[in-house]
């Protein structure tokens, strides 16, 4: 399967097409840049599959190598993190994900900045491309997504006439992903020892999904909470001198 690009869109024509991982291709396995990256991407997660959005056919991965093929060339990008809405063959490993041949164009690539970032992200049109010309260029992925942990700046890209467009937040700071019905903006707290910036999700009706750690916590108030009720029920009984062990 093969498409090109026009040339208004680059300065040389690219032939385009979705072919399996060659056998014999290595995947770079580059070392994670720091330790908050990964917690990052899990909390993501955690978040979604506590609220039961995650479906079998779904692909939420992080560090995770998306392929395509560009005038013969095979390019493997692996953004920080990434939502596929549909997939193919539901399977238990994947080694990488070719948009097309597998299943549905990712909806979303995020990536977190670090102290090493270079020069990846730009729109450069010479081999090899950049994640930034990759990702809306060759995949045409409709939200791409940049957030730096450290300062707490998110942007989002929505691609508009094949090209990536900042938006920008809503009165709360959060953006509205239609293809996945919720809201995503930043957050600043503590989880798992880490302090800072974090990214959550919002519902429509504004409400914030929890992490697991936030449920526990919310369900022991709500417990402590109904004992004390319980307990100024008794102490009212009492005080009319009604004994509520003899209440029906």
């Amino acid at each position: 399967m093969a498409t090109q690009l026009g040339e208004a869109k680059s300065s040389t024509e690219l032939v385009i097409s979705w072919e399996a991982l060659p056998a014999d291709f290595h995947l770079e396995d580059e070392p994670v840049e720091n330790t908050g990256q990964p917690l990052l991407a899990g909390a993501l997660r955690e978040s979604l599959e506590i609220s039961g959005f995650i479906q079998p056919q779904m692909l939420i991965a992080s560090n995770f190598g998306l392929c395509a093929t560009i005038n013969g060339q095979f390019v493997a990008k692996a953004p920080d993190w990434v939502y596929v809405r549909s997939v193919n063959q539901i399977l238990a490993e994947r080694k990488s994900y070719t948009p097309n041949l597998d299943g549905d164009i990712p909806a979303i690539v995020m990536e977190f900045l670090s102290d090493t970032e270079g020069g990846e992200y730009s729109f450069k049109r010479t081999y090899p491309p950049g994640k930034w010309f990759f990702y809306e260029q060759i995949l045409q992925v409709p939200i791409y997504l940049i957030f730096d942990p450290n300062g707490g700046l998110l942007e989002f890209y929505q691609l508009e006439n094949r090209r990536y467009e900042l938006k920008q937040p809503d009165e709360n700071g959060r953006h509205w992903i239609d293809s996945m019905g919720l809201f995503l903006g930043t957050w600043q707290g503590t989880k798992e020892a880490r302090t800072g910036y974090w990214l959550r999700w919002w519902d429509e009706a504004g409400n914030l999904l929890l992490w697991a750690v936030e449920q526990i916590e919310q369900e022991r108030q709500r417990a402590e909470q109904e004992h004390q009720q319980k307990e100024r029920l008794i102490a009212y009984l009492q005080s009319q001198g009604i004994d509520p062990n003899n209440l029906l």
